[in-house]
């Protein structure tokens, strides 16, 4: 395995067997969750980890096969998951999973690690419901949700410890020299598709790129000027996408952090976006900002951003985030709280 790109202490003196219970996983799967928790559990392997990952939804694949260092163990090569918690140190789960981790978890005497990675009701329940050691927000304005949430519902059982980890962008993964097209990343309606569809009609000068999702119906327009790519892997994006891309398009109706604008960053790439408070929070000073209803807004703030004057000045405050946005230090005190947690 290569290098991870985070400065890494020289971690405990023991290796720690840790077992992440998700219901999907990259190649197979790839949604900005699943990419979150590979860039997290990479610098736990670099340091000398056992690290392995169960899925728990069938798929097509059968046998055991590494993901960028992990091991991962698809539900249809029927080993002994049971045997492989009882045996770990270290639960980690997000998303469906969490509340049978955590049963798991309680049964076997488990410190469990939860990520969240949205602020809906059901995470802060999930994570409240058990013993969890660790919870893991994806954003500040997460944490100050879950805060809300517990001054709610006081009775419930915080997590013993908490910690943001805004989701790991290596910034030389993805970084390329920008195309020419405008792009959207997951063409649902939730995310943008019928934006995409009424801009492409409004400018039929411009080249298009509807990239389908790892979810949702998606909406891809059948116009000359869209072009249609189909799911795209992780480690594809540099240059089946961004390499691409001019302009990201990000209208979502929510996104509590948005990953992909700041893959795109990476490259100084403009993001033009809706006002999610994840969003503003990840794109900070660098985001264009749109209301997802105001298409006469996208399309005039698209003409503009493709003017070469005002490219270059979007662009100048894309890099400048993205490096504002590195993920070593934060990846270390990830490291750092999961070797610290008490067995």
């Amino acid at each position: 395995m290569g290098a991870v790109p985070v400065s890494a202490p020289g971690g405990t003196a023991t290796p720690l067997r840790i077992v992440a219970r998700v219901h999907a996983m990259p190649p197979e799967h790839n949604a900005g969750a699943e990419h979150m928790l590979v860039s997290m559990l990479r610098p736990l392997v670099e340091r000398g980890h056992d690290v392995t990952v169960w899925l728990s939804r069938y798929g097509r694949l059968v046998e055991p096969y590494e993901y960028r260092g992990i091991p991962v163990v698809p539900l249809e090569a029927r080993l002994d998951f049971p045997t492989a918690v009882r045996r770990a140190d270290v639960l980690v789960s997000h998303l469906e999973c969490v509340p049978s981790t955590a049963a798991l978890a309680r049964g076997y005497g488990k410190p469990l690690v939860v990520i969240c990675h949205n602020t809906h009701r059901p995470t802060f329940r999930d994570a409240a419901a058990g013993d969890t050691a660790l919870a893991v927000y994806n954003s500040r304005w997460m944490a100050r949700e879950a805060e809300l949430f517990f001054a709610e519902y006081p009775k419930s059982i915080r997590p013993a410890s908490s910690l943001i980890v805004r989701p790991p962008v290596f910034a030389g993964e993805y970084a390329a020299r920008p195309g020419k097209a405008i792009t959207l990343v997951n063409c649902n309606a939730e995310k943008g598709g019928r934006v995409l569809e009424k801009l492409a009609w409004r400018m039929p000068e411009q080249k298009f790129l509807a990239v389908r999702g790892a979810y949702g119906e998606q909406i891809l327009p059948d116009l000359s000027n869209v072009e249609v790519v189909e799911h795209v892997r992780g480690e594809d994006m540099r240059a089946k996408v961004y390499a691409r891309t001019k302009v990201l398009l990000m209208p979502s109706s929510y996104e509590s952090w948005g990953r992909a604008g700041v893959e795109a960053l990476a490259s100084g790439i403009p993001v033009v976006a809706h006002p999610t408070p994840g969003l503003c929070e990840s794109l900070g000073e660098a985001g264009v900002f749109v209301d997802r209803n105001d298409v006469d807004g996208y399309e005039a703030v698209l003409r503009k951003l493709l003017q070469p004057a005002e490219y270059r000045l979007a662009s100048k405050r894309a890099k400048a985030r993205s490096a504002e946005l590195d993920p070593g230090a934060e990846l270390d005190a990830w490291c750092d709280a999961v070797e610290d947690l008490p067995r």
